[in-house]
């Protein structure tokens, strides 16, 4: 589904909380949006790994990599197994890698920056853990709606408005 949020913005103000502006889209769908799942993770990825490795059907994966703008907690091998397990997209506060072939890959990326080296894989990190930046704070189940305009985050499901 293509996602508005300008749009999602104008019909739900009550529900919806609005991401600081601060992320870029990196992904080849230009709006995603689906319920959230969350890893709380810095500068190791394994707990990324893991998860792109599940279904993601409906479902955006949340990353709050602390902002780290040191190395990359997604790079093409993972984007492309998050697009085959049908996730919709992914949000990562922290950097991402191999931005080319991502930009190729049918699933939403949004980030703050791209950075070529990869992480340390230490198996260190949270997942289904409330996290908080950009203003807002994101919790498992809830949902999220990204697209070039920004992202948002909503208590429940969002209709587009005819």
């Amino acid at each position: 589904m293509h996602y508005l949020t300008p749009d999602l913005c104008d019909a739900y103000p009550e529900l919806i909380h609005v991401l600081e502006p601060m992320f870029s889209n990196f992904g080849g769908r230009d709006s995603f949006g689906g319920q959230i799942v969350t890893i709380k993770c810095f500068e190791d990825n394994s707990k990324v790994r893991e998860q792109v490795a599940l279904d993601g059907h409906g479902k955006v994966l949340v990353v709050d990599g602390g902002g780290s703008l040191r190395c990359a907690l997604l790079g093409d091998m993972l984007a492309e197994k998050a697009a085959h397990n049908g996730w919709e997209g992914i949000v990562i506060y922290g950097c991402i890698r191999d931005v080319d072939v991502i930009a190729q890959t049918d699933i939403g990326v949004q980030a703050l920056a791209s950075h070529p080296l990869k992480t340390d894989k230490r198996g260190i990190g949270d997942v289904d853990v409330v996290v908080n930046f950009a203003g807002v704070t994101f919790r498992p189940g809830e949902y999220l709606y990204a697209d070039n305009n920004g992202v948002i985050v909503s208590p429940s499901p969002l209709q587009m408005p005819e």
